[in-house]
């Protein structure tokens, strides 16, 4: 029953989401649960404000990229928008800067949702966005809409009705996002996608996903290729990949036996081996070493990470798709992961 309520909410934003086209001169960053707060020890924000500053003053911005803030920006939750405005006058003007020149999207999620109840927040607030392409479409929103609260009403008309207009019903307290909440939600956005057949680009879990595989799906597929890849090569060539097998393996053991105790399956939304390239999220800006954040440029999809250069582990290092340094900064740029959108499109309506 919750699935079809869901599937409700979700055919409501994509008829209802602010559109758009995009081609090939289309450059967009996607990032999402910044969690601005007020600067205290209790902000998880802070120790990446310098970070996401850098990152979208001297690259975004100067690239001319449009940014996309894809929910969860302010922590309302704890903090008055009064003082995350306070202590983060300085990114909010580079997010003006953004918005002048026509680039800034910002979406609500469920820690700022109560932004639409204030009437000078400064930037047009959307519920999601919707890119439209020659061969598909692309939903980016939030994602607390898959949550049981939320798919009790139809999103974008009973629940704002109920909740929003009235702010004394708005539930003002924070629900730890635990691995059996964060696999449900994403579960329910993979299955909405697949049955629309659009992909969408996410956040909420704070789990970066590609194509929807999460980390642990990544390693494995990558460990299993390198071991057939083994057995053909020649003894040269086996002690690089045997030195690959032994990183990806470390990194595999560590995430699996956080997964175990979590009592939550590790993988895969569907028992079908083949997943549908439908689901991306952004992951979060509140990690202990950096960020993640989904980019369009013109016909690439790409998962980065930004982090200061020297201290990203050994498996991303060693396979990631492109390296970028910033200049005149100590941050570094890591493409995780890069694909056609064409190919993801043709893909996605294929095993659909």
């Amino acid at each position: 029953m919750q699935m079809i309520e869901f599937m409700a909410t979700m055919k409501t934003m994509y008829e209802q989401a602010r559109r758009e086209e995009i081609g090939p001169s289309s450059k967009l960053v996607f990032m999402s649960d910044l969690h601005m707060g007020d600067g205290s020890s209790r902000d998880g924000f802070r120790q990446n404000a310098g970070l996401v500053g850098d990152a979208l003053s001297s690259h975004y911005l100067a690239e001319g990229y449009t940014l996309v803030l894809n929910g969860d920006i302010e922590e309302l939750y704890k903090f008055k928008p009064v003082a995350v405005r306070m202590a983060y006058s300085d990114l909010y003007g580079i997010f003006k800067s953004f918005n002048e020149r026509g680039k800034l999207i910002k979406i609500v999620g469920n820690h700022d949702l109560a932004m639409l109840l204030y009437d000078d927040h400064g930037f047009t607030l959307d519920h999601a966005l919707r890119l439209d392409r020659p061969d598909g479409s692309i939903l980016a929103f939030h994602g607390h809409q898959s949550s049981k609260l939320f798919m009790k009403y139809n999103y974008l008309t009973d629940f704002i009705v109920r909740y929003v207009a009235n702010p004394l019903k708005i539930q003002n307290s924070e629900v730890p996002m635990t691995s059996k909440r964060r696999f449900k939600a994403e579960r329910r956005i993979y299955r909405a996608s697949k049955e629309l057949g659009i992909i969408t680009i996410a956040g909420h879990t704070h789990r970066p996903l590609f194509e929807s595989f999460s980390k642990y799906d990544t390693l494995r597929w990558n460990i299993e290729s390198l071991l057939r890849r083994y057995s053909s090569e020649s003894p040269e060539a086996r002690e690089k990949t045997a030195s690959l097998i032994s990183v990806f393996s470390a990194e595999f053991k560590l995430l699996s036996k956080k997964e175990r105790r979590s009592k939550v399956s590790r993988s895969l939304y569907e028992r079908e081996e083949l997943l549908v390239p439908c689901m991306f999220n952004s992951g979060c800006a509140t990690g202990k070493n950096g960020f993640t954040a989904v980019e369009i440029t013109g016909d690439e999809i790409s998962l980065v990470y930004w982090t200061k250069a020297g201290i990203v582990k050994p498996y991303i290092d060693r396979e990631a798709q492109g390296r970028e340094d910033l200049a005149g900064t100590a941050w570094t740029k890591y493409t995780v992961a890069r694909d056609s959108l064409e190919y993801v499109m043709a893909r996605a309506k294929l095993l659909a």
